[in-house]
């Protein structure tokens, strides 16, 4: 069975992580976030990203690094790091079924002993060289979206209807 996980690390911004809860919720991928968070869980900002979809979400939160890592023995294995610092683009993995997306701090990102450990498994989203970074619900997005668009989108509704006509019914 597949399984998207994404893991933000120290998150700092309130309305990032309200949207990538909201972007978990969507496709169905586990939430992970890892302490010290850079907000209140009750945040409003969080929950206003987040909307009403909460209730959509498998959100799990660790005190630290460690302690995701001791719940998580699968994430050494089978863990992506995303940094701007990465020598590998982001679209040229072939993710595995049970796959760890991994992101650091709005501010810092992941701490370069971590990236060090892991050379093979940085990855990064390719941009122009005066910029410094995308925002990280941009990037969780992009990403989680390659991982689903790799795996032929498992699970998520493809078509939409519309609201006051029926597709059957367009002229072709």
């Amino acid at each position: 069975m597949k399984q998207l996980n994404l893991v933000l690390v120290e998150p700092q911004i309130p309305q990032n992580t309200g949207n990538i809860a909201r972007t978990c919720a969507a496709t169905g991928a586990r939430l992970h976030l890892v302490r010290p968070l850079g907000f209140e869980i009750d945040d409003r900002k969080l929950k206003r990203a987040g909307l009403d979809y909460w209730y959509l979400l498998d959100i799990t939160y660790y005190d630290n690094w460690a302690d995701f890592l001791e719940k998580n023995p699968l994430a050494e294995s089978a863990g992506y790091y995303f940094t701007t610092k990465g020598r590998r683009r982001y679209s040229d993995i072939s993710y595995p079924d049970q796959v760890y997306l991994i992101y650091g701090r709005e501010d810092a990102g992941l701490p370069e002993g971590l990236l060090f450990a892991h050379p093979e498994e940085c990855v990064r989203v390719p941009m122009v060289e005066s910029a410094r970074s995308l925002n990280l619900s941009n990037t969780v997005a992009l990403s989680a979206y390659e991982v689903l668009r790799q795996w032929d989108f498992p699970d998520l509704l493809e078509q939409g209807q519309l609201r006051d006509y029926n597709w059957e019914d367009a002229v072709q």
